[in-house]
């Protein structure tokens, strides 16, 4: 499948958001509305094998990467770059 072409700076951001933690996939849906099965393949697509394979064994199950796991209790600091409710 042949992806559009994305601004760098906007690609740069998300994969970035997509390394951390606790940034969850639906903070990038809701910046980006890009979902969590387009994320994989930018990340695919822009990181060499080795990074991409590390990345989704980190991601893989991580609860804090899916805000539907994460604990409401649970308050901690939020870049003002994540839009987030």
């Amino acid at each position: 499948m042949k992806l559009p072409a994305i601004e760098l700076a906007i690609l740069d951001r998300v994969i970035q958001m997509a390394w951390e933690d606790r940034t969850p996939f639906e903070a990038i849906k809701i910046q980006f509305g890009f979902d969590e099965q387009r994320v994989i393949e930018l990340m695919r697509k822009h990181l060499k094998r080795t990074s991409f394979e590390m990345w989704r064994k980190r991601v893989n199950g991580r609860g804090t990467k899916h805000q539907s796991r994460c604990d409401p209790e649970v308050t901690r600091f939020r870049s003002t770059n994540q839009r987030l409710r």
